[in-house]
Order: C-alpha cells, then sequence, then structure tokens
C-alpha cells in the first residue's frame, strides 16, 4: 500500500453521493492496515509492494511477526476502537485462512471491535482462490474487493492477469453467495480501448453490483514495465481528452445505475461506501503493519506518520529483532497535516470543511484564494459550507491542492 490510496483522477461530475458528514476529523474513525506482500505474478502496471516468491513464504513466521506489530501499535494506541480492518497486499488471498483468523483474533485482544466493524480482505478472482471464501467469512472476514481489472480476456492478458472474465464473474458471483458486502475494481482507459466498450463493459459489471465498485483510469507509473515499454515508444495511454471523455461516460452510466462517486474512483449506493478507505480519505487514524505499510497515529508527541521496511525478508528480521519494522516514525508539522488532510479530503464528493483544516493545520484557508477558485470554476460550495473540487477543477486538482494550502 502506497501512503495513501491512489488513483487517477481527482474530482467528481455533478452525479454526487451525499455522505454522513463527520465532526473533527479525528472522529473519522480507526482502521488497521495488514500489508500481506506475496503474488504469484506481477503485473506490468503495478508499483505497490508486491513480490514474487520461487519458494513457499513462511507463513507461521510472517504471522508471529505481524502479532509483534500489531503489539507495538497497540501500545501507542490505547482506548481506540477499531472502525475497520483491512487485508491488502500484495495479495492477502494467498493467506491460509488460520492465518486471517489468527491475525482478527490478536487485533481484538488489544483493541475492542466496533459492533459492526468492517473486515475487507483483497483478493484475486481464480478459482482456486474464491473457494476459500467461506473459510475468510468463518475467519472473520465480512466483506470482499475482487482485482477483477476487466471483463475481456484479451485486456485481461494485457494487463498481466492471471484469471480470465468467465472465472472473474464466477468469483464474484461466490462472492455475492458468501458475503453481505463485497467489491470489484475495473481499469479502464487502457490502449485501444473505445467509448462503446467500455460502456459494454460497464454495463455487464453493473449486472453483478451489489453497493460498491471501484473504476481506475489506467496510469503508468515509475519503474514497473509498462513505464519501461512507454519510454521506448511500445506503450501509450489515451490522449487527455480522450481519457477526460471516458471519465465522463463512467460518472453518467454509474450515477443512473444508482452508484455516483463518493471519491475520485469509487463508486457505491448510499451505505455501501468503503468505511476503511473513509478513515485514509477524512484523516483519520489508522495503524499500518506488515512490509511496507504505512500509518498516521495520533500520540501525545503529535500526529505520527509511520512507514516500514518495504523488503519483506529486512521487515522480517527487523520485526524479530525489535518488535517493530519501522523505517520512519516522524512527528508530523500542523503544515504538513494540513497538506495532507486537503490532498485527502479533496478526494471526496463531501470536500472537506474550512474549520476542519484549522482544527488540523493551525491556520484559516485563504479566503481570497478560496474565492479565486470558486471564481474560475475550480471549487464549489456545498449548502452546509464545505468546499470541494468542480467538475472543471479535477485535471488540476494538484494546482488547486498547492493553491489552497499556500
Amino acid at each position: 500500500m502506497a501512503a495513501f490510496p491512489e488513483t487517477a483522477f481527482s474530482t467528481f461530475s455533478s452525479a454526487r453521493g451525499d455522505l454522513p458528514q463527520t465532526g473533527e476529523p479525528r472522529t473519522a474513525g480507526f482502521g488497521i492496515y495488514l500489508h500481506w506482500p506475496f503474488c504469484l505474478s506481477k503485473c506490468p502496471y503495478c508499483d505497490f509492494n508486491s513480490h514474487v516468491r520461487s519458494q513457499p513464504v513462511e507463513e507461521e513466521r510472517f504471522l508471529a511477526a505481524f502479532r509483534k506489530e500489531l503489539a507495538h501499535r497497540a501500545a501507542l494506541t490505547p482506548g481506540r476502537t477499531v472502525s475497520s480492518v483491512f487485508f491488502g497486499g500484495g495479495t492477502p488471498s494467498l493467506m491460509r485462512a488460520q492465518t486471517v483468523a489468527a491475525l482478527i483474533e490478536t487485533i481484538a485482544r488489544y483493541w475492542p471491535l466496533a459492533a459492526d466493524v468492517e473486515i475487507t480482505l483483497e483478493a484475486n478472482p481464480t478459482s482456486v482462490e474464491a473457494e476459500r471464501f467461506k473459510d475468510y467469512r468463518a475467519a472473520g472476514v465480512n466483506r470482499v474487493s475482487l482485482g477483477v481489472q476487466a471483463l475481456n480476456d484479451e485486456a485481461l492478458r494485457a494487463l498481466g492477469r492471471q484469471h480470465s472474465a468467465q472465472e472473474a464473474l464466477r468469483a464474484v458471483g461466490l462472492a455475492a453467495e458468501t458475503f453481505d458486502r463485497y467489491s470489484f475494481d475495473l481499469i479502464y482507459g487502457r490502449p485501444g480501448q473505445t467509448l462503446a466498450e467500455w460502456r459494454g463493459e460497464l454495463e455487464e459489471a453493473l449486472r453483478h453490483v451489489r453497493d460498491h465498485l471501484s473504476l481506475y483510469q489506467l496510469t503508468i507509473e515509475p519503474d514497473t514495465p509498462f513505464a519501461k515499454l512507454a519510454s521506448s515508444g511500445q506503450f501509450s495511454l489515451p490522449e487527455a481528452d480522450f481519457g477526460r471523455a471516458l471519465w465522463d461516460l463512467t460518472q453518467d452510466i454509474m450515477g443512473v445505475a444508482g452508484l455516483p462517486a463518493y471519491e475520485v474512483s469509487n463508486h457505491a449506493r448510499p451505505g455501501g461506501e468503503s468505511r476503511h478507505n473513509l478513515v485514509y480519505w477524512r484523516y483519520g487514524e489508522y495503524a499500518g503493519v506488515g512490509p511496507g505499510a504505512h500509518g498516521r497515529l495520533l500520540t501525545p508527541e503529535g500526529r505520527m506518520a509511520q512507514a516500514a521496511i518495504r523488503q519483506p525478508d529486512l521487515w522480517l528480521a527487523a520485526v524479530e529483532a525489535r518488535g517493530e519494522g519501522l523505517t520512519e516514525n516522524v512527528v508530523l508539522t500542523r503544515e504538513e497535516q494540513g497538506d495532507e488532510f486537503l490532498l485527502m479530503g479533496l478526494r471526496l464528493a463531501e470536500g472537506v470543511a474550512p474549520e476542519h483544516f484549522r482544527a488540523i493545520a493551525g491556520r484559516d484557508l485563504s479566503q481570497k484564494r478560496i474565492d479565486a477558485l470558486l471564481g474560475d470554476g475550480m471549487l464549489e460550495c456545498t449548502p452546509e459550507g464545505r468546499i470541494r473540487v468542480s467538475a472543471e477543477g479535477f485535471p488540476v486538482l494538484d494546482a488547486v491542492i498547492a493553491d489552497l494550502a499556500a
């Protein structure tokens, strides 16, 4: 997992969903993220901290290390109630269900779990993994997120995926039978994709959706196989105008279907939003456990930014030696916190409240800058006095944030 969730675009069309408003950002929830870094293969677009092993993973040894890191984070966060747990990766559905159960039990030993705690596990929709859904449910998982990525076999091969479209839809069907809540991802803006093709793929996806769908526009990340192909002229993304047309089509179709964007690339029916990801976007508090995991914890010293060693074996050795595998553990300045709050909150359809920025950053946003961005159509105000990026502002979100934060 990166420091924050990654998506391609930065705001929404007018087809927005309304989320319950939060109070002061400290009430945004407390989540726990566990990063399982192993995959069967590395996808050419992926820049996440994932590793392919030629030998079996020492799962019991990693489980013991995860437990040690959970104990370390628990000592830093007394009195919290866990609102969400997220098993990400990598491919956490490669873990045995017994390992997942043991980790959930360890979390419940150190913190009380909310009555409606959301426990999500990411999974690849291969036949073998999908058959394990019932075991994961018995272990305590109550939501799965499937990396479908495309609904045609040619596109799946181009994206380096190991499953077919038929396997993917079978896995979605099994998820629907097994869990009350599930989501799956699709990637669009692929080379050669047409508007008609994407419309058809979306319409097919909507026949299998319950309350949540994640739709990411393909980006070329540094140090990935796609980046190397792009640098040699063998791979390119659609032009910006066509990318915008794809995005607009996505917003229109999803809005009509009753799943408007509540975040840049995430769509849900009211109440179906990912509670764990809302902790990030509302600038809540979360503990990151595992190789490469990031966290943001509120301590007596201030808001701590934490990051763990990325290389699994080095992380494992560090945890075994000293009880944690952190490579970064620093107090953020109020200015840094204000910047992060805007970066995350302006991804949401609900936007941000200026008074929340003041509570975090210790200063007011410039009304002059807000007025100028409103006048330019980059921002809009809600009846509740919140500010959010407009449909016209999304191509230049970074510039909008920089202007607001200055």
